[in-house]
């Protein structure tokens, strides 16, 4: 069915209601065809005035064959007219809407010329398919049958499809490879494409309302994506998806377009907001996208990746608001970007996005530093006039922003607080009450945190130190005055012990000095008090001291000024003649001189005896010399005097000259008498050192001269070089100077340069060699910068003075005892010890055989400390510090390495062993209570010598004249090196011998083998023991005797086996560690004591048993006396030798596992016992002896108590002549260098001695009968310990006591064993235990 649809202009006089109307034949029934029909729809009734109507008509034709005339009819109809008898006149009829059938609920509907759809329902209007794609045919739209309007209206500006056209961007993919040509728009390919895709496009989309045409725009790869521009007006979204699925009607297939790829994106349809405006770190933040057309869903991206709801995250969208809302919690500067909130529609054949961007930055709320860490005097009184203020402030003005302050401190002062829209202000209630002197420095924390308003919040900590000026006072030790060379110390006290530093300052006149003496000062803490000690006062410590307590930029001081009033040192007097012989009635004149550069009057005179003498004075070049002439008149015998000159200032305090010896001989018998002095034959005179050329000048030293063939000869020269004096003098000047540090540079500089000059003088010169050690241990005790000048002057000085030439000098400086050697090397570990690091760094300094490395230890080091140093003659020696050690070190502590190629000869050391590779010296400046492991690798010089030992230099030994020691370090030998590994610092080296591994002597196999059979005989005795023990125990007398003798079995064959096993490590030249070498030499002195202690328990039961014959006592009291003295007294001597002894390292021996003698003496700890203990029994063996041959009345005790003690008593008897002849050689050994033959015959006849038991025949007990038989004769080898020439085979001469001495150096002690029968008791060898302490 077709519809018509007509719009009529009509004025009626009125308007009753408005009803459909079927219009029949009434227009002339010739001119249709009967089976139409005309239906009126509208039927108006008018009323007066005549208003002006327009109606449409809607006329259905059933065939629309009849459409075209219709229009013509309407078309030709001549108007106005009227119609019926109303006052109705039709002014206008026009045909505005044709409706063709499109189906069965359906009709394509167009408007006529110069009619449109109106606005209203231009988006709801789908266009015809089959109608669209004829471009000749007009568009036309998809309507619901039955069709209820609007009809078309009177083209305008405001009907569908007038609207300014809009550019929509769309783009659809094609299904095929990628071309390059298409890349090139002018290329063929490219044009053809566009061409095709436009043509199909404009049909396509022609419908679209206000439809204009469309562009291809370009082509990109992915397949074939086509990119173009649609201009139509506003469509809705099924209109153009209905366009989309004609495209690929129209479109040619071998395009292959994919129609569910069509898409278009909207970019300006989008409202998009964010709050807050301002976003800060923490803030929450709300975006909010809208728009005013439909959509399926929302996505939100974050730099095109997807937001998904989190727990920052929360995405809520409102389809009936069109609003999707985005909400971040807790922003960061992460959250920072580009924001993208997209709309989705889409169907299978169009995807319809809008979108809106926006642009967010999130920024730090950042408190700016207008108020700045700050120092307030509580004391101040400008600070109580002026209140202390605090700020805290944002840069961007907040309407909401809000600031809290929060105070913590151990001073809890607080404020009053005030708000701007960026900043918050802190106004200080400052009381001093709240801020005592004690708690001076503390540290109060103002955090202020501000807050947006939007979740947002920063903080800013002000540090404000509250302090107080301390009051000091100051108090000297003496008066405003003190000598010079006295002592004198001030004392600084500060009522706030709160305090960074402490320094001290002399003011003399305009000059101001800084005293920079680590030695002289002392701090401390509670009380706050600093005391600068002056050990011998100088013209340089007179003026005024100033004592600064400094305390961060706030200082206190004090002064007191101190006069140093001249007085010369002892050391600084000159006497003339130092030791002199004067003849009787022969004048002597008598000097003592002093420098001439000072101004105080001094009180002098001459000490002669106990009289003194008046003086005369006058000047002799640069010194004050005070002259008596002295006589002596009584001649009548020799005699010796002792004259000194004593010297006052004003301040009657004084010092005395060293002494001056006189020997007074007669006149007649002078020998030498000449300007030098005068003397007899053989006498001694000792001069001081005059300067050669000038002899009013003096130098330090002496010289002596011998009266030799009447006259006198120089036997020694002492004198030092004037230049050599003259560093001497000063460094002993610097050393007690207050800027000793920053003198020190320089004068080392000037020492290096003079030691050069000198170095032929001091090759020699034994004194002036000992003169420069003498100086470089002096100036050793300054703490020195680690500049690298410093350094190299300081090694160079020690480098000449160790060279080759000066070895002669060195030899005969160390015959004098001086201990000059062992000076050099602890001069050089203190200074290094004492460097102090320059820009956190020590270097690396070389000085020919002197090397120094070392490090800084930084905070959380974690690196090893290993320093290699080459020596000149290609040798080597590594240094290696774990980590783990270095971890517990301080940091900016310090780990200083100096390596000596040439100082290993000229230190003492044994004859037999050589220093084998370089020396070096490691310090650490940080204090350390507990072990410190460090691994050196020295190169051997002589790979020929053998037994390496791993040594270090200790300065306590030798009377602290220092020796080589082996403690706490444990060698092993690789090849041509040797790795020491010790538990301390200081002076290393290796110390090595010729090969002695194989030349064991002939008294060690005796010692072994006697060992041996001690201990083989031991463990027979012991079992046989156990298998006889019930039957040999049947009375209280035996029955004690057994015990002793089973412990003294075991004790001495547990002190056997560690003596054995710890002798044969050391022959072997294995080394022993130190903790088990404690251990062996604890249970060898423990089990050795045992021994004899069970012997006196032996020995004292028999001298019960025979002294107090009626006294009965139990066998558990016996029992618990023997056991406490065998056991019990060893223990605690034992313990308390280990106790006292080890924790000075001075248990054991250096090489050997036996009780120390040189340092400690803890062998005594074993010999006094045992001599006590000798002493004792042969005491009781006497008693024993007279109690056995005197004649007893009265009651005896049983046969079998008489026959054991007459047993005892024989014993003795018998083995005094065998003993005697094997102690005779015994004692043939003390003699000093005895024959070794006296030594061979000792061992062996201690260590082989047999006793034979005699015959037997009596039955013990049939069980025991029955099962041993009859003893008839049994001979037993007993057991002699021997322990001869272990000590010596292990090269310890140097070591040993004086009563090791006596043994010529070998036997360390001896202990024989004897088993003899005893008839009383078949089955059992008696044993008596006689020990001998050497």
């Amino acid at each position: 069915m077709t519809y018509v649809g007509i719009t009529s202009l009509l004025k009626m006089p009125f308007l009753s209601k408005c009803s459909d109307m079927a219009i029949d034949s009434m227009l002339g029934e010739e001119i249709f065809h009967p089976d139409m029909q005309r239906q009126k729809r509208n039927m108006l009734v008018l009323d007066v005035p005549l208003p002006e109507y327009t109606i449409d008509i809607e006329v259905n034709l059933m065939d629309s064959s009849y459409l075209q005339p219709i229009k013509e009819y309407f078309n030709n109809l001549v108007v106005p007219t009227n119609i019926s008898n109303t006052q109705m006149t039709v002014t206008n009829i026009s045909v505005t809407t044709v409706c063709l059938p499109s189906g069965e609920k359906s009709s394509c509907c167009s408007c006529e010329q110069g009619y449109a759809w109106p606005s209203r329902v231009c988006n709801d209007m789908m266009p015809c398919p089959s109608v669209s794609l004829d471009p000749a045919l007009p568009c036309s739209y998809v309507q619901e049958m039955p069709f209820l309007g609007p009809y078309c209206e009177p083209l305008t500006e405001d009907s569908c499809g007038m609207q300014e056209p809009i550019v929509t961007n769309m783009s659809v993919r094609l299904d095929l490879d990628f071309p390059d040509e298409l890349k090139n728009s002018s290329s063929v390919l490219y044009q053809k494409y566009k061409a095709d895709l436009e043509k199909a496009f404009n049909i396509s989309y022609r419908c679209l309302p206000g439809f204009v045409s469309t562009t291809v725009t370009g082509f990109s790869p992915g397949s074939v994506f086509v990119n173009y521009e649609v201009k139509a007006g506003p469509a809705s979204f099924d209109q153009i998806a209905q366009s989309n699925t004609a495209v690929l009607q129209v479109l040619e297939p071998l395009y292959q377009l994919n129609q569910s790829t069509f898409t278009t994106e909207i970019t300006n349809q989008v409202n998009f907001s964010v709050k807050p405006s301002d976003i800060f770190e923490g803030d929450t933040v709300t975006l909010t996208c809208e728009i005013n057309s439909t959509f399926q869903n929302a996505t939100w991206y974050h730099f095109d990746q997807i937001i998904s709801t989190s727990s920052r995250h929360s995405i809520e969208t409102i389809l009936g608001t069109r609003r999707s809302i985005l909400k971040i919690t807790n922003v960061t500067e992460k959250d920072s970007g580009s924001y993208k909130c997209t709309f989705i529609n889409s169907s299978h054949s169009y995807r319809l996005i809008y979108s809106g961007t926006e642009e967010i930055s999130v920024s730090t709320l950042h408190v700016a530093p207008y108020s700045e860490d700050m120092e307030v005097i509580c004391n101040s009184p400008e600070t109580q006039k002026n209140s202390t203020q605090l700020f805290c402030c944002i840069e961007t003005c907040l309407p909401s922003f809000n600031a809290t302050w929060t105070v913590n401190g151990t001073i809890n002062i607080t404020g009053v607080s005030s708000l701007s829209c960026h900043c918050a202000t802190y106004m200080l209630n400052i009381n001093e009450s709240l801020c005592p002197p004690e708690k001076s420095g503390a540290v109060t924390t103002y955090t202020c945190e501000v807050q947006t308003g939007h979740g947002a919040r920063s903080s800013r900590s002000i540090r404000v130190t509250y302090l107080w000026k301390a009051h000091i006072t100051i108090s000297s030790s003496t008066n405003s005055s003190v000598s010079e060379g006295h002592p004198f110390n001030l004392t600084c006290k500060s009522d706030s012990s709160n305090y960074d530093s402490i320094s001290w300052k002399i003011q003399s006149g305009n000059d101001t000095k800084t005293v920079d003496c680590d030695m002289c000062i002392k701090n401390s803490k509670f009380p706050a008090t600093s005391v600068l000690t002056v050990k011998s006062a100088t013209q340089d410590w007179s003026g005024t001291h100033i004592c600064t307590f400094s305390q961060n930029n706030v200082e206190s001081s004090a002064n007191m000024t101190i006069k140093v009033i001249s007085l010369p040192l002892k050391k600084n007097i000159l006497v003339d003649p130092i030791v002199a012989s004067v003849p009787c009635k022969v004048p002597q004149t008598l000097q003592c001189c002093i420098s001439a550069n000072i101004t105080e009057d001094y009180t002098v005179t001459f000490v002669i005896g106990q009289t003194g003498f008046p003086v005369e004075k006058e000047k002799k070049g640069n010194l004050f010399c005070y002259t008596y002439n002295y006589t002596e008149n009584d001649c009548g015998k020799e005699k010796e005097l002792v004259a000194y000159c004593s010297i006052k200032n004003s301040l009657q305090q004084g010092v005395d000259s060293e002494h001056i010896r006189l020997h007074l001989i007669p006149d007649k018998q002078v020998a030498c008498s000449d300007r030098l002095g005068n003397g007899k034959e053989g006498d001694t005179l000792i001069l001081p050192c005059r300067v050669l050329n000038n002899t009013d000048e003096f130098t330090q030293g002496s010289t002596v001269y011998k009266c030799i063939n009447n006259s006198w000869k120089v036997a020694r020269n002492d004198c030092l070089s004037v230049p050599i004096n003259d560093l001497l003098s000063r460094a002993e000047s610097l050393a007690s100077s207050p800027e000793s540090k920053a003198e020190l540079p320089n004068y080392l500089a000037e020492l290096k340069k003079e030691t050069e000059k000198e170095i032929n003088t001091i090759n020699s010169s034994p004194a002036n060699l000992g003169a420069i050690v003498s100086i470089l241990d002096t100036v050793s005790s300054i703490p020195a910068d680690a500049n690298d000048l410093t350094i190299r002057n300081f090694l160079s000085t020690v480098d000449l003075i160790v060279g080759n030439s000066t070895t002669k000098a060195w030899e005969d400086l160390n015959k004098e005892k001086t201990h000059k050697s062992s000076s050099l090397l602890q001069s050089v570990e203190n200074f290094s010890l004492r460097l102090q690091p320059v820009n956190n760094n020590i270097p690396s300094v070389s000085a020919n055989s002197v090397q120094l490395q070392g490090i800084v230890i930084k905070e959380n080091s974690t690196t090893d400390y290993n320093k290699d140093f080459h020596s000149t003659e290609n040798l080597t020696v590594n240094v290696l510090i774990g980590e783990n050690e270095i971890q517990t070190l301080s940091q900016n502590s310090t780990i200083v390495s100096v390596m000596y190629s040439n100082l290993g000869h000229i230190l003492p050391r044994n004859e037999s062993e050589y220093v084998n590779g370089l020396v070096i010296t490691t310090t650490v400046s940080s204090n350390r209570s507990q072990k410190f492991e460090v691994n050196m690798t020295f190169a051997k010089i002589n790979l020929s010598l053998k037994m390496p030992k791993c040594v270090f230099w200790n300065f306590t030994l030798n009377e602290r004249g220092g020796d080589w020691d082996t403690r706490g370090c444990t060698p092993t030998e690789l090849e041509g090196y040797v790795i020491c590994s010790c538990s301390h610092l200081t002076s290393f080296s290796i110390l090595m011998s010729p090969d002695k591994s194989s030349q064991l002597i002939f008294e060690d196999y005796i010692s072994y083998i006697g060992l041996a059979i001690s201990i083989l005989s031991l463990v027979v005795c012991i079992i046989i023991e156990s298998l006889v023990w019930k039957y040999v125990t049947n009375n209280t007398t035996s029955y004690m005797r057994h015990v002793c003798i089973v412990n003294i079995a075991v004790s001495l064959l547990i002190a056997d086996v560690w003596f054995i096993v710890t002798a044969s490590i050391s022959d072997q030249n294995q080394h022993i560690s130190r903790d088990i070498c404690v251990m062996a030499t604890f249970f060898i002195h423990l089990f050795y004591l045992c021994v004899f202690f069970w012997m006196l328990s032996l020995g004292l039961i028999l001298f019960y048993r025979l002294v107090f014959i009626l006294h009965n006592t139990s066998k558990t009291a016996q029992k618990a006396v023997a056991f406490c003295l065998g056991y019990v007294c060893p223990f605690v001597i034992a313990v308390i030798t280990i106790a006292v002894t080890l924790p000075r390292n001075s248990y054991t021996r250096k090489d050997v596992c036996w009780l120390n003698w040189m340092d400690s003496k803890a062998l005594l700890a074993f010999v006094i016992p045992a001599l006590i203990i000798v002493a004792m029994n042969l005491s009781i063996t006497a008693v024993v002896i007279i109690k056995i041959l005197r004649p007893t009345i009265g009651d005896r005790s049983n046969r079998q108590e008489r026959n054991s003690l007459y047993q005892i008593g024989k014993s003795v008897a018998i083995l005094t002549p065998l003993l005697g002849l094997t102690w005779g050689f015994g004692l043939a050994t003390i003699i000093k260098n005895s024959h070794r033959a006296f030594h061979i015959i000792f061992a062996l006849l201690n260590a082989l001695q047999i006793c034979l038991m005699d015959k037997a025949d009596l039955k013990i007990t049939s069980n025991f009968a029955s099962s041993f038989g009859k003893i008839r004769k049994i001979a037993l080898l007993c057991s002699g310990i021997i322990h001869f020439g272990v000590w010596d085979s292990l090269g310890q001469e140097d070591t040993r006591s004086p009563v090791e001495e006596e043994f010529n150096n070998q036997v360390e002690f001896t202990a024989i064993k004897v088993i003899l029968p005893d008839p009383s008791d078949t089955n059992a060898c008696y044993e008596l235990p006689i020990f001998k302490n050497l």
